[in-house]
């Protein structure tokens, strides 16, 4: 009689049949409800027009922009734990390859979600999926998304059956220079855009990976805590730490970005009076500039991250958030700043018009812009909710000492 090995299956499910983690049901009606709100207040936004949003024509991407492109980016970044498993082989980051892929597909879903119904028109989204200029950088950039997404599912499957396993490694490499040509294609969508003299530089590209590297780490932090209390799953305090340190160094490496590029725009002359909007005389722009993202998103995190007396997980929970904040406050300048600036439209001749010539445009983000944004964020938290129900995604036991020994 012979025998055969037994077949391989699906990684069991994250909880036994019959059974809820606790609140289930509870979490994912607070999220759905939010998603709803968002999708009516969309809804509201697409039969009134813009007429009910802070926006004109001028300052045409507003908040929900900011949202969308925080979603976008930080999903690129949020598959840095998986990169570091399947590039470099780190069994205590492989291990949480599956929550990393699963994290970066939900921020994606929902960055995505909020770009098209902010954008209008959401039905033809099937004219611009099937229809593509090659000469655009937007229709790069559907590729690009699509492509992600795709990749992630795919990476997801290949942690999560057993069959296919083997595969997770040349799939995960993949997915990592997949998605630092995503991040340099987004940030080019900025850095090509000459009809707005705060975005036209060929150093947005490389600022958009270190952001995504920086805010995808932040979230997952935060991810990786709630989930780990959740399942009743503690992190090692030693990766932890790891994982802290490496935000504080994509952290300074924004920085460090992110003076190059205002000093940049400082030695050219005709830089000079957008330099000044931004960073001394804008408001809200300077003071969301220095405060919000030089002093929350940068100064605090850092501290965190470097100083031998801050520990555990309130400290890594704080640093993560000061992280986000600052996230918000940057892109808000970045987006709305750059857009409420003058556009000199002819450089070098005096031109005049009825319009508002010379003027800073007014934006104030509307109740809607920000129900919409939310709604990105209730998407990605139900994506992670299901998962993280349906499938083994959250590591359990003690990684190994050789892992995650050393800071």
């Amino acid at each position: 009689m012979s025998t055969r090995p037994a077949p391989a299956h699906r990684s069991p499910p994250a909880w036994p049949s019959g059974t809820a983690p606790r609140g289930f049901a509870a979490l994912a009606a607070a999220g759905a409800a939010v998603l709803a709100v968002a999708l009516g207040a969309a809804h509201y936004m697409e039969e009134h027009g813009h007429v009910v949003t802070g926006m004109g024509n001028q300052v045409v991407w507003g908040l929900p922009h900011v949202f969308a492109l925080f979603l976008i980016v930080a999903s690129s970044g949020a598959l840095n734990v998986a990169s570091v498993g399947s590039v470099f082989g780190e069994a205590a980051y492989k291990r949480r390859a599956p929550v990393s892929a699963l994290l970066a597909l939900a921020l994606l879903a929902g960055g995505l979600m909020v770009l098209v119904l902010d954008l209008g028109r959401p039905e033809r989204l099937v004219v611009a999926a099937t229809h593509y200029n090659f000469r655009s950088i937007f229709a790069w950039n559907m590729i690009l998304y699509n492509g992600f997404l795709a990749i992630l599912v795919a990476y997801l499957w290949t942690n999560l059956e057993r069959r296919f396993v083997p595969l997770s490694t040349p799939v995960g490499i993949l997915a990592f220079v997949w998605r630092i040509v995503l991040t340099t294609g987004t940030g080019s969508i900025f850095g090509f855009l000459v009809s707005r003299q705060g975005y036209a530089s060929g150093l947005v590209a490389p600022l958009f990976i270190a952001m995504s590297l920086a805010w995808g780490l932040a979230v997952f932090l935060l991810v990786q805590g709630a989930l780990a209390r959740w399942h009743d799953a503690p992190v090692p305090e030693a990766f932890r730490l790891r994982l802290r340190r490496l935000l504080g160094v994509f952290v300074a490496t924004v920085a460090y970005l992110t003076a190059v590029l205002h000093l940049t725009n400082l030695y050219w002359a005709k830089q000079a009076a957008f330099e000044r909007f931004i960073l001394v005389d804008g408001a809200p722009y300077a003071w969301l500039f220095w405060a919000g993202w030089a002093g929350v998103g940068t100064a605090v995190p850092l501290v965190i991250a470097f100083h031998p007396r801050l520990a555990g997980p309130r400290a890594t929970t704080i640093a993560a958030l000061a992280v986000i904040a600052g996230a918000f406050a940057q892109l808000y300048v970045f987006i709305v700043g750059a857009q409420a600036f003058p556009l000199e439209i002819f450089p070098g001749y005096a031109t005049s018009s009825a319009f508002r010539d010379g003027a800073v445009a007014p934006y104030v983000p509307s109740l809607p812009e920000a129900l919409l944004g939310l709604g990105g964020i209730a998407l990605a938290y139900l994506i992670v909710l299901a998962g993280a129900r349906l499938f083994d995604v959250v590591p359990r036991g003690i990684d190994a000492p050789a892992a995650d020994g050393g800071g």
